[in-house]
């Protein structure tokens, strides 16, 4: 048995301490606020089993001329958020490459295949079937070019990795969602996913668990770790808590974290919103809106509307567009009342250069692990990449996932 820290208490935080408990060690959580108050709080409630392949930055010139002039509701920016993104924003573009992504997607498919499955024994052994619908969701599209481009790659995601979907028309979706009130011009049902209410109450249900196990969860800022006599420390209110090994899963704020110790980790920090409404008529299943980088999930709270992404700096004030244009869009399709106080959030999603998570001991010092950089889907990912620590902690590789390890990425992560 190990004594192990795990720092965040996000879904990838303790999903990675739920695994290493389950080998038998005994684990510590640290965190500022406390378990699913972060990003983990702020998603779509999605676990993505389709999302075979990372979101890669599109080569076309006319696409990227869209963004350039801020045309597309998918990304904004502003200047001072896009210098501060460019060390890691240029390699993530040269990743994008169709022949690279083909390559790091090979992996990250692996992982997305395994989400649903991982999720599985910790939602049942946490009491929280209440929470998640496993009837996929849709995304539609206004035009039938973009749909049938869409319609051209889910038939082509099939053909590679096997993801379940179905094409549904205007009248089909109709008959599955009554909500809506105006025609499109076709949706991909996506049929493995899972949905979730409540994200922020899963992971907490997660947290649950791990403490009915015996595990620990301690609420403080996590101060610069030391190492003495082959353990870490880390200082709270005036006390050490110490353990022989490590795991950094603070999400986007680990490499910062991680810059005393000498690690340089290039990150891409995409802020996303949400705001929630009231809804006479609720939805079936979560709804993409394409044309505009919004999802509209049913959640406890209300209709969640949640954007896609803007580059801006991680204290920067709050930017609305997004989420303005989102919802007015949004009423074009179904009756959305009036928004529900104190509702709106923004929160940043952590984004490595080459679209895969690092996870994996340190080069530089013993019993430091790392587990962050999950992108869009830490949410989806969490207890996949949890266990796959925990096996790399014990001892057991597993060569699918060789291209997580730091010491095989393209990162300037020295210590």
């Amino acid at each position: 048995m190990r004594e192990i820290l795990v720092l965040g208490a996000g879904m990838v935080g303790i999903s990675s301490a739920l695994a290493l408990q389950e080998r038998g060690h005994s684990v510590t959580v640290v965190d500022r606020r406390g378990p699913g108050l972060e990003t983990s709080y702020g998603n779509a409630g999605i676990i993505q089993s389709e999302a075979a392949e990372p979101y890669a930055i599109p080569y076309a010139a006319a696409t990227l001329f869209r963004y350039a002039i801020g045309r597309t509701n998918d990304i904004i920016y502003n200047i001072p958020g896009l210098l501060r993104s460019t060390p890691a924003l240029w390699p993530y573009f040269l990743a994008s490459a169709p022949g690279r992504h083909a390559r790091i997607s090979q992996t990250y498919a692996k992982l997305t295949a395994r989400s649903t499955h991982d999720h599985a024994p910790l939602i049942a052994a946490a009491g929280a079937d209440d929470l998640v619908r496993r009837s996929g969701f849709y995304q539609f599209y206004r035009t039938p070019e973009t749909f049938d481009a869409a319609a051209a790659d889910a038939d082509r995601l099939k053909k590679i990795y096997g993801v379940a979907s179905t094409l549904l028309d205007t009248k089909a979706l109709k008959t599955e969602e009554p909500a809506l009130k105006t025609d499109i011009a076709g949706a991909v049902f996506w049929t493995s996913p899972w949905t979730v209410s409540d994200p922020g109450a899963l992971t907490q249900a997660y947290a649950a668990l791990f403490e009915a196990r015996g595990g620990r969860i301690v609420k403080a800022d996590v101060t610069t770790p030391m190492r003495e006599n082959g353990s870490w420390r880390i200082e709270n209110a005036g006390e050490y808590l110490t353990a022989e090994h490590l795991v950094v899963a603070l999400g986007p704020w680990s490499p910062e974290y991680l810059k005393p110790l000498g690690y340089r980790i290039p990150m891409v920090r995409k802020r996303g919103y949400h705001g929630h409404f009231e809804m006479t008529e609720p939805l079936n299943r979560p709804l993409m809106d394409a044309a505009n980088g919004v999802v509209l999930s049913n959640m406890r709270q209300g209709l969640r509307i949640t954007t896609g992404a803007e580059l801006t700096g991680p204290v920067a004030p709050a930017n609305l567009v997004q989420l303005e244009r989102g919802v007015a869009g949004a009423r074009e399709l179904v009756d959305i009342g009036a928004p529900i106080e104190n509702s709106t959030w923004f929160g940043h999603r952590p984004c490595l250069p080459d679209m895969l998570p690092l996870v994996g001991s340190a080069p530089q010092h013993e019993g430091l692990w790392f587990n962050f950089g999950h992108g869009h889907q830490g949410f989806t990912l969490g207890p996949t990449t949890g266990s796959i620590l925990a096996d790399m902690i014990d001892g057991r590789e597993d060569n699918n996932f060789a291209l997580l390890k730091p010491e095989n990425r393209r990162l300037r992560c020295r210590g």
